[in-house]
């Protein structure tokens, strides 16, 4: 399992580095303290659609030391309206690929894998310990589903993310026992019967949302401000309101209750 950050001996930041990030260390909550623990820290991120290509560059540029990124699927002509990392000419490559080829270009530092394929139950339970924190960009119940499971057993934290028509939704989940978990909150509806396909999706909405997941997963992993454990945060793009719900944990919840 990933050792905490706190029990982490965290690397000194070069000279280099301290100039790259200037204005994070003038920041007295983030400081050389948050900034190297950024540089420690190892994101997975699951889904490089529409929410993980607005959130994974931020992550990038902010320090995150090492980034996973997956998806199994490739780069149609549809996408390239919200999916800003990629390009007219990279029609039909790999999504992961195409995204880690422009996020290199961004920050070349940074240790960027891929994994290019859809992960099951037991790929997560592998997968998932071996990282800080955890972002599900993905678009399916099933899904986020899979991956609340995985971080609830390995106590990861998970940044997760939603967004259809003029709607998005982000929470951040602690996973530390005390607090609910994604699947005390998604046991109250169903999977959704449209798809961003069939229902569409404003454009700039996934922007939004994916970086107000990559914003979570930085003041977690730098233990900066006040997460969103144990809140519900929803957009209305039409009216550029949020709204907060606070989410309370299930003492029968199939998933986190049993640990």
């Amino acid at each position: 399992m990933t050792t905490p950050l706190n029990k982490k001996e965290l690397k000194q930041i070069t000279p280099e580095q301290a100039m790259r990030y200037s204005r994070h260390l003038m920041l007295p909550a983030m400081d050389f303290r948050g900034q190297e623990a950024l540089l420690a820290s190892k994101v997975l991120v699951i889904g490089m659609g529409g929410l993980g290509c607005a959130a994974a560059p931020y992550l990038v540029a902010s320090g995150v030391g090492a980034i996973t990124l997956v998806d199994d699927d490739s780069i149609d002509s549809s996408n390239l309206q919200r999916q800003i990392l990629y390009r007219e000419t990279d029609i039909g490559l790999a999504k992961v690929q195409q995204a880690a080829t422009q996020l290199r270009q961004l920050n070349s530092e940074i240790q960027i894998d891929t994994l290019t394929q859809r992960l099951t139950a037991e790929d997560l339970a592998q997968l998932i310990p071996q990282y800080s924190l955890v972002l599900d960009c993905t678009d399916n119940l099933s899904t986020r589903n899979a991956i609340n499971a995985g971080c609830v057993k390995a106590k990861v934290p998970l940044v997760s993310g939603a967004a259809i028509r003029f709607e998005g939704q982000v929470a951040s989940f602690s996973m530390q026992g005390d607090q609910a978990c994604y699947h005390c909150l998604s046991q109250l509806f169903g999977e959704q019967q449209l798809s961003c396909m069939e229902a569409g999706i404003l454009s700039p909405v996934v922007g939004i949302v994916g970086t107000m997941q990559a914003l979570e997963a930085v003041k977690i992993l730098a233990k900066v401000g006040q997460p969103l454990f144990g809140k519900l945060q929803l957009f209305d793009a039409m009216y550029s309101q949020w709204q907060q719900f606070t989410l309370t944990k299930d003492p029968h919840c199939l998933v986190c209750s049993l640990l």
